[in-house]
């Protein structure tokens, strides 16, 4: 599957306009902004999760950066609140999960091989 996956080209998109499309876990939504493959894909996407939901534990080839506008987004990691950048370098794993429900803005395989730094951001009070 190819969805807008020629970057050199501008786009918008009404992202309210869009419908949330089931994901292989329960209580857990997306809508894909952009995407090349299939399931384990190059990808941007806007995800919900319910409260209570989870994903099973999943590795990430090729990186994850997620960023949380609502909601507080958890892992065996910590606990990530609104407001909160993070970024998981080639083959982390994970078992997401959101107690109280969240929405997060993730973007998966975009880093090059050699970017190796795993670290979080809140972004209500960096400098």
């Amino acid at each position: 599957m190819k969805l807008l996956a020629d970057f050199s080209q501008r786009v918008e998109i009404d992202t309210n306009a869009m419908a949330w499309i089931s994901s292989p876990a329960g209580g857990v939504e997306r809508k894909i902004l952009d995407r090349i493959e299939d399931e384990k894909a190059r990808a941007t996407s806007i995800v919900r999760y319910a409260a209570g939901s989870s994903f099973p534990e999943h590795e990430h080839p090729l990186s994850e950066e997620f960023f949380v506008p609502e909601g507080v987004f958890s892992d065996e990691h910590g606990n990530y609140p609104a407001g909160t950048y993070v970024r998981n370098p080639d083959d982390t794993q994970h078992s997401p999960f959101s107690k109280e429900g969240c929405t997060i803005i993730v973007k998966l395989r975009q880093f090059e091989a050699d970017d190796d730094r795993q670290f979080s951001i809140d972004t209500r009070t960096a400098k």
